[in-house]
């Protein structure tokens, strides 16, 4: 079977070897992918996306080539080609030929074309390609992510949901953002919250059902103290998440907040979302409205005029769903409960605390400090424990330097600091960005600080010597440590963003 006159050309030959050699990378990576589980995560991007493009430009290369070939020919007259369009006889060999290729080339290229725009939208969905393609830029959100309640959450699952229309706007959104990592154009870290994301009750509602929501739930909590013994304070909380009864649905309660007869609006007084002085209720079943104001900051009437409110919903408090980057405190004391780091150690919280108290240039910087430091202190502070204890404390760098690289990332800015989380209000502000007794209407009513609004106390103190309380009654919180009078007026953060004790 001859092929056309006008295929044999130079450009035409070119298109053929293109694609000739895309076709089998592409059967040779498919393989390795197949045979091999363990592969980079490029592969699947040279397999599915890059090298199929080179085999459809060398395919399209093939009859450009052809048709400057016949232009060439006719203008050299060396070929009577009849003006008008072209008559096809099947009797005629080379038409019969012709047509035979193109149309079974043309069947081959549809299914494969359909296989691998599959693949490519399979692989495009992945949380492979989305947590380490871009290795430098997404590195912290995949790590944290591996470590968040959702690790076994598709990331699309979250950041697109299902649809073509959010698909379309996920991928128009992604060329943009692959533009700015090769251009080196993106901020470090990475501004938030971002804005573009699909609302949350389209994503986190698909699985949390609202009217499903625990009524109430017991939470213990572990921390270690900055002294020489590393002294244990246990907490337990009555989360009330709901009502008392899951009957009464979302009467009361933390999830109040998403109450479907209630709205709930706010104007922020920058981006970032964590200073809040404008808050409206709306009651959708009575119509009900009351608007509370910062008394001491309220917003300045030409801003208020410009902004366009925010309806609260999940994100709103749970802003760091899946990647949440811990405080030194918090991933320290994780650390020392699950054993990574011996809390037996004398000063070891007091070490840790230490050394996450500054930020640091680059992850080996830290690691050194780490290192380093530790040693130091022993060595300086108490030798006898460097000499006998030389194991527990080689443990006790090596926890520290785990939790570091699952929670700070120098090379993005990333970190606790960057990234606050707006559940709770002991390091960030949190709840009291509106629950501060300072928001007030016109009438006099507060958005009310009480704590036992959200949570009571039912066990607290050293082990041995915890105060115990009834599920309905509760304790009145007993700090820690000792401080001076007049603590409990002020907001947690003012000492927890700052000191770590």
């Amino acid at each position: 079977m001859k092929l056309p006159k006008s295929y044999y050309n130079l450009v035409s030959f070119i298109g053929t070897v293109i694609a000739g050699l895309s076709l089998f990378m592409i059967v040779v990576l498919g393989a390795v992918g197949y045979l091999y589980e363990d592969t980079s995560s490029y592969l699947g991007l040279f397999i599915y996306i890059i090298i199929p493009g080179f085999l459809i430009i060398g395919l399209l290369i093939i009859p450009i080539g052809m048709m400057i070939e016949v232009k060439r020919r006719k203008k050299r007259e060396l070929e009577y080609i009849k003006k008008g369009w072209p008559i096809i006889d099947l009797n005629v060999a080379k038409y019969r030929n012709a047509i035979v290729i193109f149309s079974v080339g043309t069947v081959i290229l549809l299914i494969m074309s359909s296989i691998g725009s599959y693949e490519a939208f399979h692989y495009t969905e992945s949380n492979e390609f989305c947590g380490t393609l871009c290795h430098e830029v997404m590195e912290p959100e995949h790590v944290a992510y591996q470590n968040s309640p959702h690790a076994r959450v598709n990331c699309v699952e979250c950041h697109v949901g299902n649809g073509a229309d959010w698909y379309v706007r996920s991928k128009l959104s992604g060329l943009r953002q692959v533009y700015a990592v090769i251009t080196n154009d993106f901020n470090r870290p990475i501004e938030t919250p971002i804005h573009n994301l699909r609302p949350a009750r389209e994503t986190c509602e698909k699985c949390h059902w609202p009217e499903k929501f625990y009524a109430r739930q017991l939470r213990q909590e572990k921390h270690f103290l900055a002294d020489s013994v590393n002294t244990e304070w246990n907490i337990g909380l009555q989360m009330k998440i709901g009502p008392e009864h899951s009957a009464l649905g979302l009467s009361e309660g933390i999830h109040w907040h998403i109450n479907p007869d209630v709205k709930i609006e706010y104007i922020p007084k920058r981006d970032n979302r964590k200073a809040i002085p404008w808050v409206k209720y709306i009651n959708l079943k009575t119509g009900d409205t009351i608007l509370y104001e910062d008394a001491d900051r309220p917003l300045k009437k030409k801003k208020l005029a410009k902004a366009t409110p925010r309806e609260m919903d999940c994100m709103d408090c749970h802003n760091r769903p899946s990647h949440n980057y811990y405080t030194p405190q918090a991933f320290i004391d994780h650390a020392m409960v699950a054993g990574e780091i011996p809390a037996d150690l004398p000063y070891i919280k007091k070490v840790a605390m230490d050394i996450f108290k500054d930020p640091f240039d680059s992850k080996d910087t830290a690691i050194h400090i780490i290192k380093t430091y530790t040693k130091q202190f022993y060595a300086e502070n108490m030798p006898e424990i460097l000499e006998t204890r030389q194991a527990d404390i080689d443990q006790a760098i090596e926890g520290m330097i785990n939790e570091f690289s699952q929670n700070i990332f120098p090379a993005m800015g990333a970190s606790w600091d960057e990234y606050e989380s707006h559940i709770g209000h002991k390091t960030y502000n949190g709840c009291f960005r509106c629950h501060d007794d300072n928001h007030k209407s016109a009438d006099g009513k507060v958005i009310s600080m009480d704590c036992d609004l959200c949570h009571t106390i039912v066990l607290q103190g050293k082990p041995g010597e915890e105060q115990f309380a009834s599920i309905k009654e509760g304790l009145e919180f007993v700090h820690p440590k000792k401080l001076k009078d007049g603590w409990d007026e002020d907001l947690c953060s003012e000492c927890h963003r700052y000191l770590y004790n």
